[in-house]
């Protein structure tokens, strides 16, 4: 009788007791953690974008009546000559996106071989990409503007100023021009990411490298790059990917005029000028699918040339040397058969 009191008792909790044990508090920790960013996420993110599929199927202005059309929005698309002129616009912000991989690169292996003033360097490389993208743009306009900056440098080298080129309005170079901003934003950024990658490379690699005659580049090209290869190729698809969806330098700087207007350049003057917000949601999805595209491909592209960096092979060296190694086998067993053709017209 009195063991089933004592069981009674320990069992009859009061909501608070119960709400202050550390199961409940556990559960209450785990499911605030987890419910606050699903909660934003799902708020910003996944609401949002499907109300743009879902504004795509109709011809619609931001306030207004509404009709739905289908498909027509997204055939529009296809047929509107100047919104795929415009993804043509991004091969120049795709071949600026390599030279300032390229440079990051660079800058990242000079600093990993201790260099003077090291953190100065590094600091004014990557104080660029904490600027706004804005400031970013009202600076390089007047950078470019005719008898400002640029052309008082080029001055100096006594060029004259009927031979200075239009930075801005001459269509030959005003994209390249506008590219250029994007590779002085980023370099640092990628020159860090870079950098940092390098960094967990093991020093006593270099020490073996140089008592084995390995000059600079011999470290660089045998032991820094295959290290960092996953890396490199992880920055070369996002800034591909990015130079898709550049939209800041040409918005800010030419406002999309004379042939630089970007694919976003394009969407945002059709869904904030012209209100026409179906066939600009439209627009949002196919770059969507052009991204996603872009990025398999060049996923599979380097997966099947590269490999993730921790073989001491690429695919492409093992493919190579399997098809040298067969060649070989058959030039054997050609010249094996040729001496026995030999052999039997000798004995014959």
């Amino acid at each position: 009788m009195g063991k089933e009191k004592t069981a009674g008792a320990k069992s009859d909790k009061t909501f608070g007791e119960w709400f202050r044990s550390r199961k409940v508090q556990k559960f209450l920790v785990i499911f605030t953690f987890m419910f606050v960013p699903l909660f934003l996420l799902l708020m910003f993110t996944y609401i949002p974008f499907g109300k743009m599929v879902q504004f795509s199927f109709y011809n619609m202005k931001y306030i207004g009546k509404r009709s739905f059309v289908g498909l027509k929005n997204y055939v529009e698309v296809f047929n509107r000559p100047e919104i795929f002129k415009s993804l043509l616009v991004s091969l120049y912000y795709m071949g600026g996106a390599v030279i300032q991989l390229a440079l990051a690169l660079f800058f990242a292996t000079l600093m990993v071989f201790k260099v003077k003033g090291e953190s100065f360097f590094k600091a004014t490389m990557f104080f660029p990409y904490l600027i706004s993208g804005i400031a970013i743009g009202f600076i390089f306009k007047f950078f470019y503007a005719r008898g400002y900056v640029l052309d008082s440098i080029v001055a100096l080298f006594g060029v004259a100023e009927e031979n200075i080129p239009y930075w801005l309005q001459d269509t030959k170079i005003n994209n390249i021009s506008l590219a250029a901003t994007s590779v002085w934003r980023y370099t640092g950024q990628n020159m860090i990411l870079f950098l940092g990658a390098m960094m967990s490379v093991d020093a006593n690699l270099y020490e073996a490298a140089s008592l084995d005659g390995a000059n600079k580049w011999h470290q660089f090209k045998y032991i820094i790059l295959p290290s960092i290869k996953s890396i490199v190729v992880l920055n070369l698809i996002l800034s591909i990917s990015g130079s898709l969806s550049a939209f800041e330098p040409p918005y800010v700087i030419t406002n999309g005029t004379m042939g630089t207007g970007t694919y976003f350049v394009i969407m945002n003057r059709l869904a904030h000028e012209n209100q026409k917000v179906g066939l600009a949601s439209a627009m949002a999805i196919v770059l969507l699918a052009i991204i996603i595209l872009c990025t398999v491909a060049q996923k599979l592209f380097f997966a099947y040339v590269f490999d993730d960096g921790t073989d001491d092979e690429s695919k492409a060296a093992v493919r190579r040397r399997k098809k040298q190694a067969k060649k070989n086998q058959g030039a054997v067993e050609r010249g094996s058969s040729h001496e026995k053709e030999k052999y039997q017209t000798v004995i014959v």
